[in-house]
């Protein structure tokens, strides 16, 4: 599935992303439990590219809002989803706090790795439940990291290993999506702060910029995927 360029969407971001400042607490709500037809985590990841699927999770991220579509991040007790371009208005996508319930209806899709729901609709539902980030750091590497995709996770004891640059070649400026890469057991990833997820003003924005190489962190964010696993940072504690 091709993407807006960002360069387009710019103008027309509004930013809101209360995960930006890490996790919260899981409420007492049953993720796991679905309304009749709709499908468990197991049957919507058990579907192929172009089916169409009905869902129930919980918003955990905002990534944008421009032209009456918004990128949003939901999760269930289960696994993960990632809404591209869901059509809603700039009143209905304020109502979507962390952990506002919504039953989805659209289609599978798949760009670059990252598996999508695309041409959606949405009714808000009674309920609420906010994630724990899941602590994924021994699957660094591993065939297993893929089934996290989409989710809240937390990787643990990471070594800044290069420091930020802006976009993926160091041609960005201020505002511009970060890149650094941090180690784990020897090994090397690079992470990114999204800058419609989590922008300039946003405290992980400001974290990301003042590391140094040898710095150990603990990052929280969502396990996005683009040729493999690139996580969206929404939280940097320095230790």
């Amino acid at each position: 599935m091709k993407n807006i360029s960002k360069v387009l969407l710019a103008s027309a971001m509004l930013f809101s992303m209360a995960g930006c400042s890490g996790s919260g607490n899981a409420s007492k709500e049953d993720p796991t439990k679905k309304s009749e037809g709709v499908m468990t985590y197991a049957e919507y990841d058990a579907a192929k590219t172009d089916d169409k699927v009905v869902i129930e999770a919980y918003v955990q991220g905002k990534q944008s809002w421009w032209e009456n579509k918004a990128n949003i991040y939901l999760q269930d007790g289960d696994g993960g989803y990632f809404l591209y371009e869901l059509p809603i208005s700039e009143e209905d996508y304020k109502k979507l706090t962390t952990g506002t319930k919504l039953k989805v209806e659209g289609f599978k899709t798949e760009w670059s790795g990252e598996v999508e729901i695309g041409d959606g609709k949405f009714e808000i539902e009674e309920g609420s439940w906010v994630a724990t980030a899941e602590d994924v750091t021994a699957l660094l590497g591993t065939d297993d990291m893929i089934k996290k995709m989409n989710k809240l996770v937390a990787f643990k004891d990471m070594t800044v290993e290069k420091e930020f640059q802006y976009k993926w070649d160091g041609s960005g400026t201020e505002g511009d999506d970060l890149y650094f890469d941090v180690s784990s057991n020897g090994k090397t990833y690079t992470f990114t702060v999204e800058s419609y997820l989590c922008d300039k003003d946003s405290d992980v924005y400001k974290a990301v910029k003042e590391l140094k190489v040898g710095d150990k962190v603990d990052l929280e964010g969502f396990a996005y995927w683009y040729e493999g696993l690139n996580p969206h940072i929404t939280s940097v504690k320095k230790k």
